[in-house]
C-alpha cells in the first residue's frame, strides 16, 4: 500500500491539523494535603509523533494536535481530559504547546489566530462529543472552520481502523496525508503480508479476546503457526472441550467459542512441521498451537506462590460439571518451553498481547521469557521481528527490551486487522484522498 506523506512545500507556512493517538495511560498523584493530579504514566504514544511534529515546526507550519483518550463515550469526564499530556509534552518532551478545552469554538478560534509559526495547540479529548465515534460530519467541519486547518495529517495508525470522524472525515474537506510513523508502520506490516518469510510464526494473547478470536481466523491462513496464550487462549482451549473453570473468556464468551471452534474445525486435519535446525524434522502440530499446562489461581490478585497451581492440560481435565474455583491466569513452563522452540524455528514473528496477567509477577513468566526469546531470535538471526499493542509494549518496557525487536509498534487492533487482511477506514480514507 503506498500512501503520500507530506513534501516541505505541502506544509511550508501553513495550518495543519494532525490527528494523533494520544490514548495514554494516566495515574492519579495524591499530595499530603489530599489534592491530586494526573500526569502520563506511559509516553511511548506521544514520542512516536515527535518526528511529523518536528518536520512540521521546522518549515514554519502552525500545528494543531487532536486524539481521544479512553472512552468516555461523548460525555466530559476530568480523568480523561488531555490537559496532563499537552503539560507532558510541553516540560518533558520540550513542546511549545497551548491547550485548548474545547475541540471548536470560540476558544479554539482566538488560539489558533494567537499561535506562531511552529507552535502547537492541543484540542481537548475528542471522544468528550458524541459525534466523534458517530462519523458526524458536521463535527470535522466545526474543527477545520475553528482552526482554519489548510492541511490534514492522519499520524494515528493506531486508532485507523475506526471509521471515527476525526478518522476518515478531514480528507473529505482538505488536503490529506499520512503520517511519517503511520506510513512507517504500513510499510513494515506490508512487508509482513506480502514478503513474510517462513517459517512466519504469530504469538497472540491478551485480554481484549471480543477484537482477537477474529484475527486468528485470518492470521492462520496466512501463519505457518499461531501461538496462543493469555485470556484469549481459554476461548479455544473451551472450543477444545478442555475445562477452563472459570477463566475469563471475552464479553460475548458463546460467540467467542463458537468462532474458536469454528476456526479449529477450519484447521484439524493440516499439520505444519517447524523445527530449529535443517536436520530437525520438526514437530507435526496443529496450525493453532494451544497451551498444555497453564498456572491458575482464585484471582489474579494473590501474592504468594503456594496459591498458585501449576495444571497439566495434557491430563484428563474434560469439561465438565466439576468447576473449581479457578481462573487460568499464564501459561506454563511445558508451554513456555514448546513455544520457545517453536519461536527458535522462525524467520518472520508478529507478536501481539501478553500470554498471561503480566502485571502480577506471579504470573509474568510466559510473557516475559516469550519476549527474551523473540529478542534472541532478533539479535541472532536474520528474522524479521514485530510487536504491537499497548499491554504488548508495557511487557517490553519492564523487560527493557524494545530495541531488541524489529519494530515496535503502538497499534495493537489495527496492525491485527491491517495484517488480517481488513481494509482499515483510515488508511482507505487516505487513498481516496
Amino acid at each position: 500500500m503506498k500512501l503520500k506523506t507530506p513534501k516541505i512545500k505541502d506544509i511550508k507556512n501553513k495550518t495543519v491539523l494532525v490527528r494523533v493517538d494520544f490514548n495514554v495511560p494516566l495515574k492519579k498523584i495524591t499530595n499530603a494535603a489530599g489534592a491530586f493530579k494526573w500526569v502520563v504514566a506511559d509516553d511511548e504514544r506521544l514520542k512516536i509523533a515527535l518526528p511529523t511534529i518536528s518536520f512540521l515546526r521546522e518549515h514554519a507550519a502552525k500545528i494543531i494536535l487532536c486524539s481521544h483518550l479512553g472512552r468516555p463515550e461523548g460525555k466530559v469526564a476530568e480523568e480523561l481530559s488531555l490537559r496532563p499530556v499537552a503539560h507532558y509534552l510541553k516540560h518533558n518532551l520540550n513542546l511549545d504547546v497551548d491547550f485548548a478545552n474545547e475541540c471548536f469554538g470560540k476558544e479554539v478560534q482566538q488560539k489558533t489566530v494567537n499561535l506562531q509559526k511552529g507552535q502547537v495547540l492541543l484540542l481537548e479529548n475528542l471522544r468528550f462529543y458524541k459525534a466523534e465515534e458517530a462519523n458526524d460530519e458536521t463535527f470535522t467541519k466545526k474543527i477545520v472552520a475553528s482552526t482554519s486547518a489548510e492541511i490534514f495529517i492522519n499520524e494515528a495508525f493506531s486508532a485507523s481502523h475506526r471509521a471515527h470522524a476525526s478518522v476518515v472525515g478531514f480528507n473529505k474537506l482538505i488536503p490529506s496525508f499520512a503520517g511519517l510513523n503511520l506510513d512507517s508502520e504500513v510499510q513494515m506490516l506490508g512487508k509482513i503480508l506480502e514478503k513474510a518469510e517462513q517459517p512466519f510464526v504469530v504469538v497472540l494473547g491478551g485480554a481484549k479476546i471480543d477484537d482477537k478470536v477474529s484475527a486468528v481466523k485470518n492470521l492462520a491462513r496466512l501463519a505457518d503457526l499461531v501461538l496462543v496464550g493469555g485470556g484469549l487462549a481459554n476461548a479455544f482451549l473451551k472450543a477444545s472441550g478442555i475445562e477452563v473453570h472459570k477463566s475469563y473468556m471475552g464479553k460475548n464468551t458463546d460467540e467467542n467459542v463458537a468462532l474458536a471452534r469454528e476456526i479449529l474445525d477450519e484447521h484439524q486435519t493440516e499439520r505444519t512441521l517447524v523445527g530449529t535446525k535443517k536436520t530437525d524434522p520438526g514437530l507435526p502440530l496443529p496450525r493453532v498451537v494451544l497451551p498444555i499446562d497453564v498456572l491458575a489461581a482464585r484471582n489474579s490478585e494473590i501474592n504468594q506462590e503456594k496459591q498458585v497451581r501449576q495444571i497439566d492440560l495434557l491430563s484428563d481435565v474434560r469439561d465438565s460439571e466439576n468447576d473449581l474455583d479457578l481462573q487460568y491466569l499464564d501459561i506454563g513452563p511445558k508451554t513456555i518451553a514448546l513455544y520457545k522452540k517453536l519461536l527458535d524455528g522462525a524467520k518472520t514473528i508478529f507478536w501481539n498481547g501478553p500470554l498471561g496477567v503480566f502485571e502480577n509477577p506471579l504470573f509474568a513468566q510466559g510473557s516475559l521469557t516469550i519476549a527474551k526469546t523473540i529478542a534472541k531470535v532478533t539479535t541472532e538471526t536474520p528474522a524479521a521481528t514485530v510487536c504491537g499493542g499497548g499491554e504488548t509494549n508495557a511487557v517490553l518496557s519492564s523487560a527493557n527490551l524494545h530495541d531488541r525487536f524489529s519494530h515496535v509498534s503502538t497499534a495493537g487492533g489495527a496492525a491485527l486487522e491491517f495484517l488480517g487482511g481488513e481494509k482499515l477506514p483510515g488508511l482507505t480514507a487516505l487513498q481516496k484522498a
